[in-house]
């Protein structure tokens, strides 16, 4: 597939050609491990002296395309999929980050990144540093000699704030390390984040780039041009690796001239992967392919009927509230139209006159939306994250993260926009009962 092809056709072709059994449609390699034609092959395999495949939790033929059309729909160096979105987030942190060593993260996140930051995280003694996103010059005051890298979301889940993604990423480059952003609700042909300044982007696969609820998986996307070696702060990347004879990756894959650096993603799968083993399952692979061959297709769906819901809703009598990047009256609408041009995304919040005792009466009323825990399904999902999703967190943290008790956030899907404006109206007409 030419290199210049457009969004629309590297989602259907790119990293895979008909092998010898001419299949058109990417096969399901669903096996262990993979034989060796003599020793010096396996030797050689091993060694990292050529590419190939050993077992399935390193590397596996199905994974292999998905991976590589991942790395492809971001014009992109190198990707890694793993089995759930927030194993993608801990080993982009765990990667190049130790005991005594910390992050600095915008305060707008998922509850269960949150979660991971900080509890599991402190627990190995990584310090997680919480900022007010919304001024890059926070991210620049909680920085210090022991950083190892800037954390944010494309879109605050649920806050629903848009950032100077821009600012923030001069930011991290002023200091020598990377800008990770989560991704996972605004992918291409939504945003692709490194036209923004970012350097590695992680999702959860189980989203929109999934499409239809049916598996788990997670994404790390190497975006290949940040120097590791420039501040000399990175020697799990840029020094000789102990576990492969001192092989360095750094040398062999980021120094020749033209070519974009694989070296962080060639490290998860060699290191991470290898010790710990998020795999995919081979199946999820495949089902992700699939959804991802229409993921431009859905997204441009998902966005446009996101605004028309939320225009019916932001003028509804049962609405005290709703907060989309996409009206007009939302402090970031103008940096959402410069990052998200056919729209931000299908997820927001809103408050129902009521408060939380009406705010049950919606969700318990719902007859076409699902109330479920996840978003961006082909089908319009609802829920109350102040009891789920963010029920872990403390009243502080709950304000802080922008989750109210009469909040309900709604991911909007692909159903007809009059059919799911119809079951929110009789919804929220009982909700005032």
């Amino acid at each position: 597939m030419p290199h210049h092809c457009h969004l629309e056709t590297k989602v259907l072709h790119a990293g895979h050609s008909p092998d010898s059994t001419l299949s058109r449609a990417v096969p399901i390699f669903q096996t262990s491990s993979y034989l060796f034609r003599d020793t010096e092959h396996a030797a050689n395999l091993f060694a990292l002296k050529e590419p190939g495949n050993i077992y399935t939790r390193i590397m596996n033929p199905t994974t292999d395309v998905l991976e590589k059309r991942l790395a492809a729909i971001h014009d992109a160096s190198a990707a890694l999929v793993t089995s759930a979105g927030m194993a993608a987030i801990f080993y982009t942190v765990a990667a190049i980050t130790k005991a005594g060593q910390n992050i600095v993260s915008g305060a707008n996140l998922y509850g269960g990144t949150r979660a991971l930051f900080e509890n599991t995280l402190s627990r190995f003694g990584i310090e997680v540093r919480f900022v007010d996103s919304s001024n890059p010059a926070n991210f620049e005051a909680a920085i210090d000699q022991n950083t190892r890298l800037l954390f944010s979301e494309t879109i605050g889940n649920p806050r629903c704030n848009v950032d100077d993604l821009e600012g923030i990423a001069a930011v991290a480059h002023a200091h020598g390390i990377p800008f990770v952003l989560d991704n996972t609700v605004a992918p291409p042909p939504i945003c692709n984040p490194f036209e923004f300044g970012a350097d590695i982007a992680v999702y959860s696969l189980t989203k929109i780039i999934g499409g239809h609820g049916t598996s788990i998986g997670g994404a790390v996307v190497e975006k290949g041009s940040f120097d590791w070696a420039a501040s000399g702060k990175f020697p799990e990347i840029t020094d000789p690796d102990p576990a492969y004879h001192g092989a360095n990756f750094w040398q062999a894959l980021c120094t020749l001239e033209g070519t974009p650096c694989t070296a962080f993603c060639v490290k998860l799968r060699t290191g991470l992967m290898r010790d710990i083993g998020a795999a995919p399952s081979p199946f999820n692979s495949f089902l992700f392919i699939q959804g991802l061959e229409t993921l431009p297709l859905r997204a441009r769906e998902h966005c446009k009927n996101a605004q028309i819901v939320a225009e019916f809703l932001d003028g509804h009598p049962a609405v005290t509230w709703v907060n989309y990047a996409g009206l007009p009256g939302h402090k970031d609408h103008a940096r959402s139209k410069q990052y998200f041009p056919i729209g931000p995304s299908a997820v927001f919040g809103f408050g129902i006159k009521g408060g939380l005792e009406a705010g049950r009466k919606f969700i318990d009323s719902v007859k076409l939306c699902s109330h479920l825990a996840n978003i961006l399904d082909a089908k319009t999902l609802v829920i109350h994250p102040a009891t789920t999703t963010h029920s872990q967190l403390s009243e502080a943290q709950l304000a802080e993260a922008g989750v109210s008790p009469d909040l309900v956030r709604i991911s909007v899907g692909i159903e007809h926009a009059d059919d799911i404006m119809a079951d929110l109206d009789q919804a929220l007409a009982i909700s005032q009962g």
